[in-house]
């Protein structure tokens, strides 16, 4: 009778606890399964952004359409398998699959990270030398560094193929060996640390260049703006005066600018290093330590290292206004012909509204115009006021687009 019972509660706590790992497993899948299709679908978007709008069609963004692309190949080919297999913990679809999704796995996440080094490389040359380099800057050079990027990828991916053995029992894991020592710091270093290193150095002179690009502007843009506000507050009526509070006013934007230039540039780099450094530390600390392995901690690290793929085509895309334009453009024209049959469904079935519009507008109260005639103040110093503050604002405007321009997208 005892031995029933406990066979019993063996049973239902078996039970329970695989509802409690079938319940996990669900989740778990949903999540990275809604993971994989933003990728694919924010990758896709900026891909289908840059072919409709001619604008775009520069070799800048050539660039960056080809690490969209890249991006696109790992939500395709490596993120929906690395779902089956994270989630079962067993591989399933024997050794032919297996080498080709680890190639892909390897060949796609390197070439990403090494279109970042290109993106970055191009935007130095371009603020260093850009004289020079705008007459070197075609399609052909852009093709030629993505070209490179890839060979590079695929140098780095190749030589796990070649001591791989075919073994007689069906294969249940799907990992890079890590036996292999020299390998395994060849890749970690050729796809990352060297990589990180030189993005460091590129962001590092990108910013101190574009800082002062836009400390030599400055001066003459005060010097404008203050040339216009006395051409404007010197008229009959008024009273010429230069404020100190100008120049207050020009040390505060102009270090909100460098604030501004500093986040954009600790969001480029801050993203990469925080995506991809921890997988690559645990790679290399696992070659040394076979006792340290833990799946779900590397399960953890990978699909981190995923998640630049996603935030990549937000950071290099939506921080310019061209590429916002050109998306919401793009959003427009699908929704174009929704937008027509409403908006002539509106005509045929809505009433007019100009007569109670007109109404509105003929029963408008006569104080304003009493106003005006009691009011015999004279409306030039509101006025010089007004464009005084219009040019500097405009002024700092012009400013922070040229900063942004040369740190986030430069063409």
């Amino acid at each position: 009778m005892n031995f029933t019972n406990d066979t019993y509660v063996t049973n239902s706590s078996e039970l329970e606890g695989n509802e409690e790992s079938l319940a996990y497993q669900t989740s778990l899948a949903v999540i990275l399964f809604v993971f994989t299709l933003a990728t694919t679908l924010s990758n896709a978007f900026v891909i289908a952004t840059i072919y409709q709008s001619k604008k775009l069609h520069t070799p800048a963004n050539f660039l960056i359409a080809s690490l969209a692309v890249t991006d696109l190949l790992v939500s395709i080919l490596v993120m929906p398998i690395c779902v089956l297999y994270t989630v079962s913990h067993t591989w399933t679809l024997g050794q032919v699959i297996c080498d080709i999704w680890l190639s892909s796995d390897i060949t796609c996440c390197t070439a990403s990270i090494l279109h970042l080094c290109v993106i970055a490389l191009d935007r130095y040359w371009a603020i260093t030398d850009a004289v020079e380099y705008s007459k070197k800057r075609t399609p052909a050079r852009a093709v030629g560094m993505i070209a490179t990027a890839w060979v590079i990828a695929i140098c780095i991916s190749l030589p796990p193929l070649f001591w791989r053995q075919v073994k007689a029992e069906e294969l249940t894991e799907c990992n890079v060996n890590t036996d292999h020592i020299f390998y395994t710091i060849y890749s970690t270093f050729g796809a990352f640390y060297i990589p990180t290193l030189l993005l460091i150095v590129l962001y590092g002179r990108i910013y101190v260049e574009a800082r002062k690009i836009i400390l030599k502007q400055s001066p003459k843009k005060v010097g404008k703006r203050l040339t216009s506000a006395r051409l404007v507050t010197n008229s009959p009526g008024s009273v010429a005066s230069t404020s100190p509070l100008q120049c207050g006013r020009h040390d505060t934007h102009s270090a909100a600018r460098e604030r501004k230039a500093t986040k954009t540039l600790g969001i480029i780099l801050g993203a990469y290093i925080i995506c991809w450094l921890p997988f690559f530390i645990y790679t290399l600390v696992v070659a040394t330590c076979e006792t340290c392995f833990y799946p779900e901690l590397f399960d953890f690290f990978n699909w981190l290292g995923y998640l630049n793929s996603l935030i990549n085509p937000i950071i290099y895309t939506m921080s310019n206004d061209d590429f916002k334009k050109a998306f919401h453009k793009l959003l427009r024209f699908r929704s174009k012909h929704t937008a027509e049959r409403r908006s002539r469904a509106e005509h045929q079935s809505g009433a007019p509204e100009r007569s109670t519009r007109a109404e509105q507008q003929s029963g408008a109260p006569e104080r304003s115009s009493r106003a005006e005639h009691q009011s015999g103040a004279p409306e030039r110093r509101t006025r010089a006021a007004h464009q005084s503050r219009a040019a500097e604002q405009s002024s700092t405007a012009a400013h922070s687009w040229i900063f942004t321009r040369l740190i986030t997208h430069d063409r």
